[in-house]
Parts: C-alpha cells; sequence; structure tokens
C-alpha cells in the first residue's frame, strides 16, 4: 500500500485542556505528583503518562514527536533544540569507544566537522565516502564499523542517496542506516526505503518561518527510549532540550507543509527548467539531466515533487557574490543560510554551510567556490521572478560568461 505521509500527519487530532482545537502548552519545566511513588516510577521509566521534567519529555514536545513519527511512518520521536542536537546524540548513542562510521562526503558542514573533528575525541573514526558509488560504501566497511550516516539529497551538491540499496547492504553486515531527511520532507520516506533511523534539522522546511532553532529523531520506540535513558541516554545527558512554547509553534505549522513542499518543488522546477533553457548549469534532481533524475523518481512520493532546492555554479566566487548581492537589493530573497523560507534564499556555500570542509575536500567533491545553492521560495508568480533573477544574471554577465565557457 503507497505511504502517505501528509495523511499520516492530518489523521493526528489534539484536542486543548479546554476544549480548543490546539493542545494546550504545557508551560512549566516542572511537573507534580499526588504519590512519591509515582514520581519514582516515572523516573525509572516504569510509569507511562506522566511527565516528571521538561528535560526528559513534555507534553508538548510528545505531541510535536507524535506528528514527526507519523510523516516518517516510525513508531516514536524525540524533538531536540536544533539539528546538531539530534544528529550528534544519536551517533553518540549508536556507537562506543574504537567504533567506526561510514559517512557520505557530502554533507552539511557542522555534521561533517563533528565526524572529522570531534568524534575522533572519543576514539570514534569516520570514512568520508562518494555515497552515490554503491562499491566504494561496501568497500570501506570494516569490523569495527556500525554505521552508514548520509543525506536523502545532499547539502549542498544535491546528490541522491539509494537508499533502497544501502540499505540492503547495511542490513547484510548488520549496520544501522541513519538518514537526514531535512532537504526533503514528505517527498522521501527513508524509513520506507529501508533506513532505521530519520533525521530532520525543524528549522527548515517542516517549521517553514525561520523563527525556529529544532531537530527532530525518528525511529523505533526502543531506539527513542534509549536516547532518552536517564542512565545513558545520550539526549537525556547531553540535554539539547526543545521549549515547549517552540514545540507548539511547530506543530501547528506542520499542517501546511504538504502546501507549502508542493509550491517549494513547484517554483523550483520551473526555475530549473527555465535557466538550464538559458545555459545554466543548473542541479536540480527533477531535472533529465540530473545524474540520479531516475533514481529519486523511483524513490519519491510523487504529488510533492523533487523539493524546493537547486544549485548552479556562477563560474567565480566573485561573480556568485555580485549576483546573490544584486538579487538581494531587487528583492528577490534573502543572502542567507539555512533553508525552506517563504522567501528564496541563497547562499555560496563552499564559503558559508560548507566552510568547515576543507578547500581540498570541496575540490575532490565538486564543490567549487562559485557554487550558489537557492532553497526557493513561495513566489505566486514564478514568471515574474524569473524574469527578475535573469536580468540580474545578465547585469552582472553570469550568463555571457558561462555561455562562453559552454562554447
Amino acid at each position: 500500500m503507497k505511504f502517505h505521509p501528509a495523511d499520516s500527519i492530518q489523521d493526528l487530532q489534539y484536542f486543548g485542556e479546554f476544549g480548543g482545537v490546539n493542545p494546550s502548552i504545557s508551560d512549566s519545566s516542572t511537573y507534580t505528583f499526588l504519590a512519591a511513588k509515582s514520581m519514582l516510577d516515572t523516573f525509572e521509566g516504569n510509569l507511562e503518562g506522566c511527565y516528571l521534567y521538561s528535560r526528559h519529555t513534555s507534553p508538548s514536545n510528545l505531541y510535536l514527536g507524535q506528528a514527526l513519527a507519523a510523516m516518517e511512518g516510525t513508531e516514536a520521536a524525540n524533538v531536540s533544540a536544533s539539528g546538531m542536537g539530534a544528529i550528534t546524540p544519536t551517533l553518540m548513542q549508536l556507537c562506543n569507544a574504537g567504533d567506526h562510521i561510514i559517512s557520505a562526503r557530502t554533507i552539511y558542514g557542522g555534521t561533517y566537522a563533528f565526524l572529522k573533528n570531534f568524534f575522533p575525541k572519543f576514539n570514534v573514526h569516520t570514512s568520508f565516502v562518494d555515497i552515490t558509488d554503491l562499491e566504494k560504501i561496501e568497500a570501506a566497511i570494516t569490523k569495527n564499523t556500525k554505521v552508514v550516516f548520509c543525506e536523502a539529497v545532499s547539502n549542498p551538491l544535491l546528490e541522491i542517496a539509494n537508499l533502497k540499496a544501502i540499505s540492503t547492504m547495511a542490513k547484510k553486515y548488520n549496520l544501522k542506516l541513519v538518514v537526514d531527511n531535512t532537504f526533503s520532507p514528505l517527498s522521501i520516506s527513508p524509513i520506507k526505503l529501508g533506513a532505521d533511523i530519520v533525521i530532520h534539522s525543524l528549522t527548515k522546511f517542516i517549521n517553514g518561518t525561520s523563527d525556529t532553532v529544532a531537530g527532530v529523531v525518528c525511529g523505533s520506540n526502543e531506539f527513542i527510549d534509549s536516547l532518552r535513558n536517564v542512565n545513558d541516554g545520550a539526549s537525556m545527558l547531553l540535554g539539547p532540550v526543545m521549549d515547549s512554547l517552540r514545540s507548539a509553534s511547530v506543530l501547528k505549522n506542520m499542517r501546511t507543509l504538504h502546501i507549502r513542499m508542493k509550491k517549494h518543488s513547484e517554483n523550483a522546477m520551473y526555475l530549473a527548467e527555465k535557466f538550464e533553457i538559458d545555459g545554466l548549469p543548473i542541479i536540480y534532481p527533477g531535472l533529465e539531466s540530473h545524474p540520479q533524475h531516475d533514481l529519486y523518481k523511483s524513490m519519491y512520493n510523487e504529488e510533492f515533487g523533487y523539493g524546493g532546492m537547486l544549485a548552479f555554479d556562477a563560474g567565480s566566487l566573485e561573480m556568485a557574490d555580485d549576483l546573490m548581492e544584486l538579487m538581494q537589493k531587487r528583492n528577490l530573497g534573502y543572502l542567507a543560510v539555512s533553508l525552506g523560507f517563504y522567501k528564496t534564499l541563497f547562499n555560496a556555500p563552499g564559503t558559508a554551510t560548507s566552510s568547515e570542509i576543507p578547500v581540498e575536500e570541496q575540490i575532490k567533491m565538486g564543490l567549487s567556490d562559485g557554487l550558489v545553492r537557492f532553497s526557493i521560495g513561495l513566489d505566486n508568480n514564478i514568471e515574474r521572478t524569473y524574469q527578475e533573477m535573469k536580468k540580474c544574471m545578465q547585469e552582472i554577465g553570469v550568463l555571457k560568461v558561462l555561455s562562453e565557457t559552454i562554447n
């Protein structure tokens, strides 16, 4: 039976304390008990339905976690104060000193920095591989490997991971497949493709208003319980707890996620097709020219399209900077990091969101300093946006330079 993630979200129904259509916000850090033994049982995890302290969980965080678990098709979810607050406890929970991780080489810079620079302090080391090459993934597996980590759609090069094939390989070697699905909520459902754990930065598309920093880990009841364990749970002990007021805000915004993702995808596809005709070397999985277009098409939930992220190489960092500054001046978006906002956001990842990756590694993975990453907004008149962006490119000389390069 086909999975419909938006339906799973909408099937959830919560009532507020006084019959409100929104659940009441638990604006408390601690909770009372009528019996002392109930407190002990709750602390030891032997009593369901009671709340002890908001670092463990709160009603607001639980509601949001249930919605996100429904969206990804998992048994449970644990929300956190940031995307990195979801990624780092997950990997620390899965790995012990001496263990090994295989990671996609093209990933968010913060994740790369954690795996490359921080985790080795605990004697956990990572091999970075081309995640699109299954032979290289298998060749990197050692007797100490515990996890394969990747992004469903990679940041910033928009490479597509073959989740079904990687999952089959991971199960063969008894490895956990952890997938960051931040770029493709609703469009890709990694659990249905064999992943064990799915992570999101809720800051991005899922919240959609660029006013909240948050994250989530979606997985089995057993794994989520292990993260929350008071004795050795990484989320519990490291304490990246999400504020209840923010949880309530994200939960409200999730109700429009299906509408927003369709529009993000529709607008990105429109711009990608137009600019490809104009001669720009557009990177967008919805284009047949994308190396993994057919793979994405075989995995995605069709109604949500190919996502709202696209990129192209402007030729140089100077050209990229000039273009982005002019587009911002013309009110076409913001020169800013992050993604999923109602306005288009753009940046040059090599000097921004991927700057933690050494230049020599950026070159190896094909990340040029002129690459511009776009998070396409919810513009109502996308034809007007295209025409204005094209004028900016003509004024800066991007189209002319690229045309001369091609010819």
